[in-house]
């Protein structure tokens, strides 16, 4: 990536962070469970799974969302969930997310100009008379222009109302941004052009992502290094090009072996990995590997103790009994 990565001291600083629902009959659906992780200033960390697997979730505490079960997680030092008054107001301005359907995030009785605006005005970076300015300076730099002000959400495409919930997530000049899947519900031919734009603003703004995302191409392409995550906990994390060249988990062995390659002769050639069995649920899940009913390798000690997450390599950490 060639990116200024500040590795002096974390952004964000995750541990063991437990998100728990309860439902029906005192059960308990485990979306996230004892996840560990840092974020750096300038990175760009993926955040990668199948749907259900809790990464959602993960950027929903780390934007406070949902107050988590148990677990810790600072910015800049400070534990989110201490704040006074005036630091939750900064950390609300500092700290932006992307959603990931733009039909939805988006107030549909507001125009373009009242929806990237409203941030720039509650944190006083914006007059009423310099707003026009403003909000023309920031469509303009995800590709809209003046004219897009005095429009609403549904006289606009997909692609075009993505950008929209970028400008506002931008608007009021942040330093870290969660990306919740921002390109998912997008055509492939818009998708370039967003994950572009949020790479060439990244350098310009000085921003640190967390982009979360379940095509693993897409986490390769933007990422400086990748979580993978199997039904609520971390099963593999490491550098980008490190976990792609050398996957250790069978879980990512299986998510990289599903890549669709579009050269029919590399198509014959590719191993791909299948998979038996269905996802178990999240809800009381047992104390044992997550993925040892579908994996092909199980053995009774990965049906009797939940792996732990360890240094298998400098910065390449598994969750996998059969590497040791």
């Amino acid at each position: 990536m060639g990116k200024n990565i500040d590795r002096s001291q974390p952004l964000f600083q995750v541990e063991d962070l437990c998100q728990y629902f309860h439902v029906a009959k005192g059960k308990e659906l485990k979306a996230v469970d004892h996840v560990n992780f840092s974020i750096y200033k300038g990175e760009t960390l993926g955040l990668v799974g199948e749907s259900g697997c809790g990464k959602s979730t993960t950027g929903r505490c780390l934007v406070k969302l949902y107050k988590p079960t148990a677990g810790k997680i600072t910015y800049k030092g400070k534990d989110i969930f201490s704040y006074n008054k005036q630091e939750e107001k900064e950390f609300r301005k500092n700290v932006q997310m992307i959603f990931q359907n733009p039909h939805s995030s988006l107030n549909p009785r507001s125009t373009v100009k009242d929806i990237v605006g409203y941030g720039m005005k509650l944190h006083g970076l914006a007059t009423d008379a310099d707003m026009d300015q403003k909000v023309e300076e920031i469509l303009k730099r995800v590709g809209l222009n003046r004219d897009h002000m005095s429009r609403f959400p549904h006289e606009f495409s997909g692609g075009q109302k993505q950008r929209i919930g970028i400008a506002r997530a931008l608007a009021v000049e942040p330093e870290f941004v969660i990306c919740d899947e921002p390109i998912s519900a997008l055509d492939v031919s818009i998708q370039a052009q967003v994950l572009n734009m949020l790479k060439e603003l990244q350098e310009e703004m000085g921003l640190t992502y967390l982009f979360i995302a379940h095509d693993l191409s897409v986490v390769k392409y933007i990422s400086d290094r990748v979580i993978v995550m199997y039904l609520g906990t971390m099963v593999e994390f490491a550098d980008a090009e490190e976990l792609y060249e050398n996957p250790l988990h069978p879980y990512t062995q299986v998510l990289l072996s599903s890549i669709p390659v579009a050269d029919p002769k590399l198509v014959r050639e590719k191993k791909r990995i299948m998979v038996k069995g269905e996802i178990p649920s999240p809800i009381n899940p047992p104390d044992c590997c997550r993925f040892v009913e579908r994996c092909p390798y199980a053995t009774d000690e990965c049906r009797s103790k939940l792996p732990e997450l360890k240094e298998v390599q400098k910065g390449h950490y598994v969750a996998c009994h059969r590497i040791k």
